[in-house]
């Protein structure tokens, strides 16, 4: 495409971004109404409307769901049913979403035409980026894409993730190749099943092709620091496949073999010793701008949960590379897009796109407070909604969408704060997931997962004249990958007294699995076939070392009345008191147990 095109193309996108939000109340309304001449025959929707697709009685009649409401829907089409179950359209897959239901993967549905949806949302993108920072059609993006395991329903419908889904649909795979979207990846490197063999042939992508890399990221900030580890491993190897002009014979994968066979050419010493100079320093600080000197941002998710890698990142690139958080997504629905990408990531804030999908929000708090202990499985009352337009600057929310492929008055589960309005569009800040406690990757766990986990594990303290006393938990990203840690406090039985003995290490291995093999099925993914999760880890403490906390807590503030140990420990101070106290440590001996 030539630049006069590409020009116009970016132009017509603002444009458009422009019209959708000086209307963002019609173009709801338009939405709104569009999905229930589509699905308003279905049975869920006339379940709750009696055949009727007006817009005030599904405001009044359709209640507000979370994913067990819904669920029994999504298994019937899963085992075969009729998509007239919850949409007008046929269901072409099933998107397993990080969240889980009974310790299993969520189920989402979803219709040819939501691939349009989320491609129209990557085609704003590049524009919106090209305005603050020119010149990205004179380079490639180094970006790294992964795949992830497949499975089917009953019925054959592939179940996967949205972006495993996404890169091998025919909107990625027969994308219009442009200056803007120049990657270094092969497609056939993005699409290996093998993790590791994908992870390899892409690095060595962008390495080759290192002095052309005007952009580098991963979707999660999380990836791409699993990415820069990786690499610290390997980067020996990577020189002698550039020195020599051939491919490791450990990279087996034909595909990768064939695509790779395109990008080493020929033998490069000059390059692999330019890159051996620069890996072999003490000193990975600053690395990827020594790697990759052309870089002008690193692009990942460094919102919510994935804030606690910005860090690091910032030390990988001796911070000079702004980070760039570019859109909010989930398996349910693509919501928006950040207008100011090259905002502090503390400040990134989501424009909703209002053709999407239909939006409502539930009400949390005002002024700086909301509600921390939202009930998500609770009923809300239908006239407690508020619509996209009307929600309320500062004010705090949890997201509610209604979707082309079936979802109605669906609770999102993630808390936002509205930060702004570009044109009638509200901009979100997004804050957390609902009740999520821990969170090192895609996975999510939640304060009763955890709970239950931990019930499981601590009887295998009882033989032992053992007791589990109290405990809580942190995400512990200071290395990659970054891994669960539980600090345990234990008493023994002997008297109730004595609670310096020392149990077995073996004993608390078999506790760490125990915890794993109880978590849910995400979790398990990202530990036995990611690799995205390292092993669970105890921590066992003094006797009184909660009281301490406590103590610690309540100097901060807190109610002694009204304290309760928190079940994750966000303080540095804590951790730092939990850690002086730690007399004893054990980590997983092995993966839990995951079947795809």
């Amino acid at each position: 495409m030539d630049g006069k095109k590409l020009e116009y193309k970016g132009w017509a996108a603002l444009k458009e971004i422009e019209k959708l939000t000086e209307k963002a109340d019609e173009v709801q309304e338009t939405i709104l109404k569009a999905i229930l001449m589509q699905n308003g025959e279905t049975e869920y929707l006339s379940k709750h409307m009696k055949g009727s697709k007006d817009v005030d009685k599904f405001k009044f009649h359709v209640p507000v769901i979370t994913y067990k409401d819904v669920c029994p829907y999504i298994q019937r089409i899963a085992n075969g049913e009729n998509s007239s179950l919850v949409t007008g359209h046929r269901v072409t897959e099933m998107l397993c979403s990080s969240g889980t239901s009974a310790g299993e993967p969520k189920l989402m549905p979803t219709i040819a035409e939501d691939l349009d949806r989320r491609t129209f949302v990557y085609n704003l993108i590049m524009p919106i980026m090209n305005q603050y920072i020119p010149g990205l059609d004179e380079g490639k993006a180094m970006f790294l894409y992964f795949i992830k395991a497949e499975m089917s329903t009953p019925c054959g419908l592939p179940a996967r993730t949205v972006l495993t889904s996404y890169y091998k649909s025919k909107h990625f795979k027969c994308r219009t190749r442009d200056a803007f979207n120049d990657f270094t990846s092969p497609d056939q490197a993005i699409l290996c099943k093998d993790s590791n063999q994908s992870m390899y042939c892409q690095l060595l992508s962008g390495l080759v092709q290192r002095h052309q890399v005007l952009r580098l990221g991963a979707v999660f900030a999380s990836a791409f620091l699993r990415a820069i580890s990786f690499l610290e491993r390997n980067w020996g190897r990577l020189c002698n496949d550039i020195r020599s002009g051939e491919l490791d014979p450990t990279i087996t994968d034909p595909e990768c073999r064939s695509c790779m066979s395109m990008v080493l050419t020929s033998p490069n010493p000059c390059l692999a010793d330019e890159i051996e100079d620069i890996c072999s320093n003490t000193s990975w600080k600053g690395i990827l701008c020594h790697l990759w000197p052309r870089a002008k941002y690193i692009e990942a998710v460094v919102t919510g949960s994935m804030a606690q890698y910005i860090p690091a990142l910032e030390y990988y690139s001796e911070g000079k590379l702004p980070l760039v958080c570019t859109m909010y997504a989930s398996s349910e629905c693509y919501f928006g897009v950040n207008l100011k990408p090259l905002c502090d990531p503390a400040d990134v804030a989501f424009t909703l796109l209002p053709n999407m999908c239909y939006f409502e929000f539930i009400h949390l708090g005002d002024n700086g407070t909301w509600l921390v202990n939202v009930d998500e499985e609770g009923e809300v009352p239908n006239d407690k909604l508020v619509n996209l337009v009307n929600v309320r600057l500062g004010s705090y929310y949890e997201l509610v969408v209604t979707t082309f492929a079936g979802l109605n008055r669906y609770r999102i589960g993630d808390v936002l704060r509205v930060t702004g309005f570009h044109n009638k569009a509200p901009q979100f800040q997004f804050i957390c997931r609902i009740n999520v406690v821990l969170s090192i990757d895609n996975d999510k766990t939640n304060e009763e997962d955890l709970q239950k986990s931990i019930t499981t594990a601590k009887k295998l303290l009882e033989p032992y004249g053992a007791l589990l006393v109290e405990y809580t938990s942190y995400a512990d990203t200071s290395s990659v990958p970054g891994h669960y840690v539980l600090y345990w406090e234990i008493l023994h039985d002997s008297s109730f007294l004595d609670s310096s003995a020392e149990l077995d290490f073996k004993v608390l291995q078999e506790c760490c699995i125990s915890v794993e093999e109880e978590l849910d099925y995400v979790y398990r993914r990202c530990r036995a076939h990611d690799k995205s999760v390292g092993p669970l880890e105890i921590r066992v403490v003094e006797s009184g070392t909660f009281e301490a906390v406590m103590d610690f807590f309540i100097g901060q503030g807190a109610s002694i009345n009204q304290y309760k140990t928190p079940r994750c420990i966000k303080s540095n101070a804590a951790l730092k008191l939990l850690n002086s106290h730690v007399k004893a440590s054990a980590f997983s001996p092995r993966d839990p147990a995951w079947i795809p």
